[in-house]
């Protein structure tokens, strides 16, 4: 972490537990504590390891010069260490090695020697250590011994300035850490941030309170790792980790929040005695803004944080408080103007060029229109080339690896699902993965969301009773896919995770081939999307011939023209280490898209795969495939403002990388407004002709541009037609039903939907309008 985090030192020789009742208690069937035995392997410390468990102690070991790693990696409630054969002098290094190490300054630790001389016990207890023994003495007397520095504090824990367990600030005092700098004179630069794990209260529920406790260690010693120096450390009542980083800026501030989310969110954690992924929630707020409910105010950011679980911290702004109104839309001036939206598409391609058009021509004498119009056909004739390239291309794409690298590891499927839009065809779904054909575990993670109970919840919980692969994950207050992927990739034990949407129906085969290609060095592979209800209508059949000449012909052959792959969204498998890095933005209308490229700027690997099959169900009428098509394109926009600048000055990609970026992100955004420039052109070309009867059409440029544009819509449907599966290459009529409709009708009609889309952008509309499903063969489905 770019800024410093560390917890503040903790006193030696301070108790290691608050009061309890009894011994140390977790979650039932635990020993009465844990305790690291340190010394030289050998009979000696074999002796000592018997005398422990005898006694009800869970035992492990260390040697001296490994207490450090050992304590950091287990920490134990206690410390019990053998003098070594090298006398006083080693026994005294022993106890500053364990006090050096941060967990090791406040656990108890009790000595054993085999000299009682009193002059080298007290120079052991000045040395830190808490309790000097002989090595020959009663079981029951060191059990004893152990069990008052683990069962008696002198003062309440509250009372004390460091948690002696962890070693973090306690609450009281991080809270008068905090007045302190908020008392300080002059101008306050800063940041207080909360920090909370989505996972809490499902570990709490299976381990007890005191998990809370060890997962607030676990977060500080991210932070440890990160940094060093100034900044606070604490921990509040609920187990939250606060810090407060006085002397930043806020810009770095965040950055090194997000690079500590994304540490944490990469690491496995051994909590309660169990390998677990944590998602970090955090909440800040810059302290010039910070008062005496500061950190209630950045408990409000994060649980905003907790309901993406996209690890971005959330910075608090006044309306996340819980007695705070909520943001209302304007409720008159923004519904009017995107009702308006196509006459202001009208005005801002057709009006607006028009009259810059006549004003140049008619102040300054110079015929604008000339110039942009060859910009226009260039524009045009580069676009048209760009897909014949891409046609070329696909067809030397790389092929998957004839067999895997390493053996079949454990994987899961991750069915994204919002149930009122998919239960018509989500017990379908789910009977699909269960036939699945892989060698090895394949879990299936259903995680959805529902406002209110379903009757098909019941059929799957009967299912998930029947064939225990099937794992039901609901996610309470998610609005997003996003959200339900978040919510399932620390659920998942995979060593790969394939997402799909809730209408998907894999190949049996494809996680087989998923995994030939992410053992062979890549991170994320993205199969082919085929329609299988193109038999529904008109508009599934245009559909069902459009996915192949993306997943067959653009995808496959932009990877190979470009060096890179494109997550699409669902028939996706990524390793789920990296996935956990990565997660999903929810705010992004096209969430997949934004994951790409941040996995890319880290450095993975995309393959794209026309073998690797999935189907799914394509809208059947036109209403739903404009809000399907709005929401991608307005997607790509949100992606493009967001990525092309940092991917264009990033060194993590090259050349032919960028250019391909530039393509996808920036040149595609641009292309809609200016085709539709040739409108404006010659309306101002028939206004100084003196009518639309005296311009010459047959110009050969014109002419020539025009046919070249034409060629690559046709060339690239035929080779659709060509690569396209046997299922679907059979039915040409649908090819040249989608070339013709294309070319009068459907490039226009996307077109149309991209203009609309920057305008909602622009009016912040950004609303995910569902459109419900039903069966296969009368789907409307969104995606």
């Amino acid at each position: 972490m770019h800024t410093e985090l560390r917890r503040a030192p903790a006193p030696r020789n301070t108790p290691a537990c608050p009061p309890t009742d009894g011994p140390p208690q977790g979650h039932e069937g635990l020993p009465q504590g844990h305790v690291l035995a340190v010394g030289t392997p050998g009979p000696r410390r074999e002796r000592l390891t018997r005398t422990l468990e005898s006694t009800g102690y869970a035992v492990t070991h260390a040697a001296p010069g490994e207490v450090g790693p050992s304590v950091q990696r287990t920490p134990p409630d206690a410390i019990v260490a053998l003098d070594g054969h090298g006398g006083l002098e080693q026994a005294v290094a022993v106890v500053r090695e364990i006090r050096t190490a941060p967990q090791g300054q406040v656990l108890p630790l009790v000595m054993l020697t085999a000299d009682r001389e009193p002059a080298g016990v007290a120079r052991l207890l000045r040395s830190g250590a808490d309790d000097c023994l002989p090595e020959a003495a009663d079981p029951v007397e060191l059990s004893a011994r152990i069990d008052a520095k683990l069962h008696r504090v002198p003062v309440p824990v509250d009372r004390l300035p460091q948690d002696p367990r962890t070693g973090l600030y306690s609450a009281p005092h991080f809270r008068a850490e905090l007045d302190r700098e908020l008392r300080r004179p002059g101008r306050r630069e800063g940041v207080l941030a909360v920090v909370a794990v989505a996972e809490a209260d499902a570990l709490e529920e299976r381990f007890g309170a005191r998990v809370r406790r060890e997962v607030a260690e676990r977060l500080a010693g991210v932070a440890e790792r990160l940094g060093a120096g100034s900044d606070r450390l604490g921990r509040d009542e609920e187990g939250r980790l606060l810090v407060l980083m006085p002397g930043v800026d806020e810009e770095t501030a965040r950055r090194a929040l997000t690079d500590f989310a994304t540490a944490v969110a990469g690491t496995r954690f051994v909590v309660a005695d169990e390998n677990v992924r944590l998602t970090p929630a955090v909440g800040w707020l810059p302290l010039a803004d910070a008062d005496g409910r500061a950190v209630e105010r950045a408990g409000d950011a994060v649980a905003e944080a907790l309901r993406h679980r996209d690890l971005r911290p959330v910075r608090y702004e006044p309306w996340m408080r819980a007695t705070a109104p909520r943001r209302r839309a304007k409720k008159v001036v923004r519904p009017l103007l995107l009702a308006l939206s196509p006459l202001l598409a009208l005005l801002i391609g057709v009006g607006v060029p028009f009259a810059l058009y006549e004003q140049t021509y008619a102040v300054l004498g110079w015929d604008m229109a000339s110039a942009v119009y060859w910009v226009v056909v260039a524009g045009l004739v580069l676009s048209a080339a760009l897909i014949l390239l891409e046609c070329l291309f696909s067809l030397d794409a790389p092929t998957r690896p004839a067999a895997p690298a390493q053996p079949y590891p454990p994987a899961s499927a991750v069915i994204a699902a919002y149930l009122p839009n998919e239960a018509a065809t989500i017990v379908d779904t789910v009977e699909s993965f269960l036939r699945l054909d892989y060698p090895n575990d394949l879990e299936i993670v259903l995680a959805y969301n529902t406002p209110h109970a379903l009757p098909v919840e019941d059929t799957l919980r009967e299912i998930a009773r029947r064939d225990r692969r099937l794992v039901l994950l609901p996610v309470p207050g998610s609005t997003s896919k996003a959200q339900n992927i978040n919510a399932a990739v620390t659920r998942v034990r995979g060593e790969f995770v394939g997402i799909f949407d809730a209408d998907h129906h894999p190949a049996p085969d494809a996680f087989r081939h998923a995994w030939d290609w992410l053992s062979n060095g890549y991170d994320v592979v993205q199969g082919h999307c085929v329609i299988r209800n193109g038999d529904s209508s008109w508009v599934a059949r245009q559909v069902a011939a459009e996915f192949e000449a993306i997943y067959a012909v653009s995808h496959p052959g932009r990877t190979r023209l470009y060096g890179f792959g494109i997550f699409g969204g669902s028939n996706g498998f990524w390793r789920t280490d990296l996935l956990a890095r990565t997660r999903m933005h929810g705010s992004m209308l096209t969430e997949d898209i934004d994951s790409t490229l941040r996995a890319l700027r880290e450095g993975a690997r995309i393959a794209t795969d026309r073998t690797l099959i999935s189907r799914e169900l394509a809208p059947t009428r036109l209403k739903p495939l404009w809000n399907q098509r709005s929401r991608w394109a307005q997607g790509w926009l949100q992606v493009s403002l967001r990525h092309l600048g940092q991917a264009l000055r990033s060194a993590s990609f090259t050349r032919r990388q960028k250019a391909g970026l530039l393509v996808l992100l920036g040149w595609r955004e641009v292309q809609p407004w200016l085709s539709l420039q040739i409108l404006p052109i010659l309306l101002h070309s028939a206004v100084r002709a003196g009518g639309a009867d005296r311009i010459d059409w047959a110009t050969p440029a014109c002419l020539l541009a025009f046919a070249f544009t034409l060629s690559a819509g046709l060339v690239q449907t035929a080779f659709a037609g060509r690569l396209a599966l046997p299922e679907l290459r059979g039915k040409r009529g649908w090819f040249w039903r989608h070339a013709m409709v294309s070319t009068v009708f459907y490039t226009h009609f996307k077109n149309i939907v991209a203009r609309q889309s920057h305008l909602k952008e622009l009016l912040g509309d950004r609303r995910w309008r569902i459109t419900p499903r039903t069966a296969a063969a009368k789907a409307v489905g969104q995606e």
